[in-house]
């Protein structure tokens, strides 16, 4: 593995040997060793792993590591029947010989896939083969009856291949708070765009790549959509699926749209309206074929449950996700391992920790149950299969907390909640913050959606009260340039690229104080009898309040 090459890891007093856990207010700190974390990301993120990538033998690997790791906490197996893993069904798409064009006026483009734009497919088949499609820019790709929003109006796009802009229009106007303002709304993820265009009748997709609405980078969307994909089952994938899901750099969408004689920054300004209308591009059309390799897999989540000893019945929650991309196309390094290192090898050492922590302790009243999801990076697909077919029934699950690529570079003074305002548990994490020399801070870039892009949304979905947190803000303890560089660095540069590897001059003293506040929290939700519900005004709150009667 190459060295963490960072800023950070030039300055003194950075080294994880000067990490030793020092107990803070919030009285649990102690309980999580650094070193035990640095070590079960070391070993998730090795080259042996390569890249923890689902259905591949690497699966196995970590599958015995986790059931293993759970048993020595003192967890029993949590999935169906006894077992340590409930089995998740996928099928998996692989493009291959991709050709594509646009043309105007009969001038071809050639389209270069991974270097103008990314094709890709979740419709079972062979082959996709779209020839001289109609091209219609349709805004947001947003139909939202109750926002009083459709981005498609009558126009009919049966057919046709439709260009979407990345996000929601609040982001480029959040005075507007048609869709909650600068904080992402599902809208403006790509999974729904996905999904409209499907509901819509598209042929295809084309998402504009831009960074800043999109949060993150080309190279993100190269490491993500180039290799196969994976899509749960579905009865009528036909009508969930189009037959082409794409992705362009801004660039070629700027010149397709003035070579159709239309200006790109001008329709995506009136595209923020109520009153767009989609706009054919005159003359424009696209084409494009590859063949698909579909085929059935299976990977699994790990469950590890400790019972509770007065009500068993009832489930406190903690998840995170295992899997990573696995191994694609060399970086200007050679390196084709992409090792998640943080993202989420973090996540997966804090879940085995916290099951530690539980398992050494007494038992409490309730059970604790740990979910290791696999295909995050894939659309949260393992934890949306486990929202659809609990082991252990949604309705008794008092609340969870997820956790997902946790703070490596030290200390800090803050604590984000991701979807802050959702639930009642923001007050409980606010009283543990303090008690630990720290303020709670809403979620510091919700324009990123994070909260739609991590395993506790499919749960919140079905009304299960899910807490979303992790440290952010100013480090406490110097020094401080070299930390913020480095974490600056590591969206930059790092972020679903093979450079996210595990380093041992990461300072985890920041992870270990995340820990302890969710285990506390848990611990303390576990020895109670209250049941967190869901804030007024809360989309998720229906669905918790239909099965009511199951808590009482």
């Amino acid at each position: 593995m190459r060295p963490f090459a960072s800023a950070a890891a030039l300055a003194a007093g950075f080294l994880l040997a000067a990490c030793a856990t020092t107990p803070t207010s919030g009285g649990n700190a102690a309980l999580f060793n650094p070193a035990r974390l640095s070590e079960h990301a070391r070993v998730l993120s090795d080259d042996s792993f390569q890249g923890r990538g689902i259905a591949t033998p690497a699966e196995d690997m970590v599958v015995r590591y986790l059931s293993e790791q759970y048993a020595a906490a003192g967890f029993q197996p949590g999935g169906p029947n006894g077992s340590w893993t409930q089995d998740v069904t996928l099928n998996r798409f692989s493009a291959s010989d991709v050709e594509a064009r646009l043309e105007v006026d009969g001038q071809a483009i050639p389209l270069n896939q991974g270097r103008e734009i990314i094709i890709s497919t979740r419709l079972p088949g062979s082959e996709v083969d779209l020839r001289d499609k109609p091209l219609v820019f349709v805004g947001y790709g947003i139909d939202a009856p109750e926002r009083q929003w459709d981005d498609f109006k009558d126009v009919d796009v049966r057919g046709k291949v439709i260009v979407v802009l990345v996000n929601d229009a609040d982001f480029e106007d959040p005075s507007l708070n048609t869709f909650n303002g600068r904080a992402m709304t599902y809208y403006g993820r790509w999974t729904y765009k996905y999904e409209e265009a499907a509901r819509q009748g598209a042929a295809g997709t084309i998402i504009v790549h831009e960074n800043d609405p999109a949060s993150y980078g080309w190279a993100t969307v190269q490491n993500s959509w180039t290799g196969p994909q994976f899509d749960i089952v579905r009865q009528n994938a036909a009508a969930e699926r189009a037959p082409m899901e794409a992705w362009i750099q801004r660039d070629v969408a700027v010149d397709l749209f003035r070579r159709a004689g239309l200006d790109f920054e001008a329709l995506k300004t009136s595209a923020r309206s109520r009153d767009f209308r989609p706009v054919e591009l005159p003359g424009a059309t696209f084409s494009g074929s590859f063949d698909v390799a579909t085929q059935q897999v299976t990977t699994r989540n790990v469950i590890a449950r400790l019972p509770g000893t007065t009500h068993p019945d009832e489930t406190i929650l903690y998840t995170a996700h295992w899997d990573h991309i696995g191994v694609g196309e060399p970086d200007a390094n050679g390196d084709a391992i992409f090792n998640g290192a943080v993202d989420n090898a973090t996540g997966t050492a804090g879940l085995l920790e916290l099951a530690r922590a539980f398992g050494q302790g007494p038992r409490p009243e309730r059970s604790i149950v740990m979910i290791s999801f696999t295909a995050e990076e894939s659309g949260l697909l393992g934890s949306e299969y486990y929202a659809a077919n609990p082991v252990w029934p949604l309705e008794t699950t008092v609340a969870g907390f997820n956790i997902d690529a946790m703070n490596v570079y030290g200390r800090v003074a803050n604590v984000d909640v991701i979807g802050y305002g959702q639930s009642e548990l923001d007050e409980r994490v606010q009283a543990a913050a303090e008690a630990q020399g720290r303020t709670i801070r809403p979620d510091a870039n919700p324009a990123a959606g994070s909260y739609f892009r991590s395993d506790h949304f499919p749960l919140a979905k079905r009304g299960v009260p899910m807490a979303y947190v992790d440290g952010g803000g100013e480090f406490l303890d110097e020094p401080i340039a070299p930390r913020n560089a480095a974490r600056d660095e590591y969206t930059a540069r790092r972020y679903h690229q093979a450079d996210d590897e595990w380093s041992p001059e990461w300072d985890l003293r920041g992870q270990a104080e995340d820990l302890a506040l969710i285990y506390g929290l848990g611990l303390e939700l576990a020895n109670s009898r209250a049941w967190p519900g869901w804030k007024p005004g809360s989309e998720f709150g229906p669905a918790r309040a239909a099965s009511e009667n199951a808590r009482r």
